[in-house]
């Protein structure tokens, strides 16, 4: 497969991610894809229980929270956030920058989760903010891919599990599996 097809586009993020492995090309050791991320564009603080995120910057300049320290890093830097580490990136840099995520292990559900989340965004299913606007799409994802919330955010985690049932009871997972992930 041309890595080009491996690529999807967020048109409300206006941001690219390319898909360089996935883990079945791994035996699960990594996830490694390839951010272009827009001036302003970011995600927001969270957590994931069982893999790791590094971060390395390819061009330009993108901010890395890890728990309490804020990184700007630059070409060639890198910065992990391991398990159960708050983190977040976003990109205050006033031009486009590119950078590396490699997940360790691999995770599928992050792989799925991001081709949904973009592609729902292309068909205009996301509000403004790039949120699914079905709240068990939401919630779905979000477990799905793993990710955890902290501080009195983490209040609503019981709800999106239940939702997240719901929504797996109802068959959305399949749909959005079915109509969404190509690779």
């Amino acid at each position: 497969m041309n890595m080009n097809e491996r690529m999807i586009y967020n048109p409300l993020q206006k941001d690219y991610v390319r898909f360089i492995k996935l883990g079945n090309e791994t035996d699960g050791a990594c996830t490694l894809v390839e951010v272009e991320l827009a001036n302003g564009g970011g995600v927001g603080l969270h957590y994931h229980k069982t893999y790791a995120e590094t971060f390395t910057c390819l061009e330009g300049k993108v901010q890395i929270r890890v728990d309490e320290t804020l990184l700007t890093l630059s070409e060639g830097q890198s910065a992990t956030a391991h398990p159960l580490s708050n983190h977040l990136f976003q990109n205050r840099s006033g031009t486009t920058c590119r950078f590396l995520v490699e997940i360790q292990p691999a995770s599928r559900g992050f792989e799925e989760t991001l081709q949904i989340a973009y592609g729902l965004a292309r068909d205009g299913k996301c509000g403004k903010s790039g949120m699914p606007k079905n709240m068990l799409v939401l919630a779905w994802l979000f477990i799905h891919s793993e990710s955890n919330l902290r501080g009195w955010r983490s209040f609503f985690e019981p709800l999106l599990k239940v939702q997240a049932w719901i929504a797996q009871s109802i068959g959305i997972p399949k749909q959005l599996i079915s109509k969404y992930v190509k690779f």
